[in-house]
């Protein structure tokens, strides 16, 4: 019954959430109803409250505790909206606080020692351009067809962000230069910008665990998120205007704003304490 209905969930919020975003609740999911061992129907706020316990006693982040949190909320929600129950049990639960930690992005020097280790590497080097040319998430930059690319005007397409927005990113002369050589050299024949050897998509922990690579070789932790962070702090320390560099992230949520406000503020510090 439980596997039917979190089925159910999943499809009717297919249009409304990303494949990301699925992809974390069905895995918040899953681990909720592993460790309280109930069906959805018997579960109680003491059970949620009891998971929350040990994942912040196993060291997890409050921020991925509130994701986690995020999708349980969002699975009963449904369910008293289908009256699948008459009491929610995760109404009263308090999402924890998030930390209020400062986005981490490299400095200019660390993404040339980044550029510099991956310089041969016929693949790898595109993809970092790419993403800290554009501050797209990895899960936008593996979904980029040869067909969403302006070349002339050097913009790309993001059909499905996050939320299911789209929005237009531009990317640099040298990004261009870079990855028209990638696709020149490119045996594969695909629809994606970047894809596997039979012509899909590639698969997102494939970039994540040569990310962790560069991290061990450079002695700096590394993410293609990180580079995401790079993007808004580099062109904020450009002075570009706010409203610009969130446009170009995408980004709709107001709290998401409020840290990247913080950290152009930080890259504008930094930036000013160099010449003062």
């Amino acid at each position: 019954m439980k596997v039917d209905v979190l089925e159910s969930f999943f499809d009717d919020h297919r249009s409304r959430f990303s494949e990301e975003t699925i992809r974390s609740y069905r895995l918040s999911l899953n681990q909720f109803f592993l460790f309280c061992g109930k069906n959805y129907d018997e579960v109680k706020a003491t059970d949620i409250r009891a998971w929350l316990a040990s994942m912040e006693e196993k060291g997890l982040k409050k921020r991925t505790i509130h994701i986690k949190l995020s999708g349980l909320k969002s699975f009963y929600q449904y369910c008293m909206e289908e009256n699948l129950l008459k009491k929610n049990p995760a109404q009263k639960v308090k999402t924890p606080k998030k930390d209020d930690i400062l986005p981490k992005y490299l400095s200019r020097r660390q993404v040339a020692q980044l550029q510099e280790l991956t310089r041969n590497d016929f693949q790898f080097r595109p993809i970092i351009e790419t993403l800290y040319s554009t501050g797209v998430r990895v899960s936008e930059l593996l979904q980029i067809k040869l067909e969403d690319i302006k070349w002339d005007t050097r913009q790309i397409w993001v059909r499905k962000g996050k939320g299911n927005k789209e929005r237009f990113v531009l990317f640099t002369h040298d990004c261009a230069e870079r990855l028209k050589m990638y696709l020149e050299k490119r045996e594969t024949n695909s629809v994606f910008l970047f894809s596997n050897r039979r012509g899909g998509a590639l698969h997102r922990e494939f970039i994540q665990k040569n990310f962790r690579n560069f991290s061990k070789s450079l002695d700096f932790k590394v993410t293609p998120h990180t580079l995401r962070h790079t993007f808004a702090a580099h062109l904020a320390e450009k002075n570009m205007p706010q409203s610009y560099i969130q446009d170009l992230l995408g980004h709709v949520d107001i709290n998401s704003t409020r840290i990247y406000t913080r950290l152009m503020e930080h890259a504008r510090k930094k930036q000013y304490d160099l010449y003062h």
